[in-house]
């Protein structure tokens, strides 16, 4: 497997959550962290916990939909931390509401933080991981990047992108021989963040709500492993194989699943 000791590893949306947890757990397999978000607050509370743990840790906070942000983040962090070897794509936000309800603004900033935040990062981050050919881009997406679902159009059109951003930068990286350079998507069912608070589903021992340090923790073995796709649980491994059935299979699926019905009673954090 992978040694992640002394390699220097750039978390987005590491100021809770998942990127939060992730940012412990390269800490304890010895990483150094370069940690970016829009708050100070959460990000100095994280590098907290790295230290904690016996990492190092740098804090940066950067807006990843405005490139020019992203383009001087890439420039300081290369300057005064070091090459990025492996970048973490995390930062993500939702507005949870069915799509007619969700403003104009809200649409564009989930596209511009989810998406175009992506392409800012690789952009910024891949050139230098290429010329080395060492490096690994990790890209967090959703099971929602597989299966569109009630009230999270724009949510999911979001991690559809994601998906497809992944599959084809891996299979630039493939066509082109850059073999040192891999790519891992990450594509878990709802998990505990706050971020989806108040969703709900019927059957949880196929589909439970995950715990964000299991996700975390699985994130981090899948880079070591360079683990091309990870999905979590087990039963969404199975969505692409239900496409051979007719739509209409699906979607009674989806409603069966309780997968129609998840978002009904969302709040979502800072509620």
């Amino acid at each position: 497997m992978k040694n992640l000791k002394g390699q220097i590893v750039l978390i987005t949306g590491a100021g809770s959550g998942i990127g939060r947890k992730m940012a412990q757990h390269f800490a304890r397999e010895g990483s150094r962290l370069v940690l970016v978000a829009t708050s100070m607050e959460g990000l100095e509370m994280t590098a907290a916990e790295v230290k904690d743990l016996g990492g190092e840790a740098e804090v940066f906070t950067v807006d990843v939909s405005d490139r020019e942000q992203v383009y001087q983040l890439a420039e300081k962090v290369k300057k005064d931390v070091g090459k990025v070897d492996v970048l973490v794509n995390n930062a993500g936000i939702v507005s949870g509401k069915p799509f007619l309800e969700c403003s104009d603004e809200q649409l564009e900033r989930t596209m511009a933080v989810n998406v175009m935040g992506h392409f800012w990062t690789v952009k910024a981050f891949l050139p230098d991981m290429i010329a080395a050919s060492h490096g690994h881009v990790v890209t967090v997406a959703s099971s929602a990047g597989w299966i569109g679902v009630n009230s999270l159009a724009d949510y999911s059109a979001s991690k559809f992108a994601n998906v497809g951003f992944d599959e084809a930068i891996r299979m630039e990286l493939r066509k082109n021989g850059v073999n040192g350079v891999k790519t891992t998507c990450v594509c878990p069912f709802f998990t505990d963040t706050g971020m989806f608070e108040g969703v709900k589903t019927r059957f949880s021992f196929l589909l439970p709500i995950l715990k964000e340090d299991e996700v975390a923790r699985k994130i981090v073995a899948a880079v070591k492993k360079d683990k091309a796709v990870l999905k979590m649980p087990l039963f969404t491994y199975t969505v692409p194989l239900l496409r051979i059935f007719p739509t209409s299979w699906m979607d009674g699926l989806a409603d069966y699943m309780g997968i129609s019905s998840s978002m009904d009673e969302f709040k979502g954090r800072g509620h």
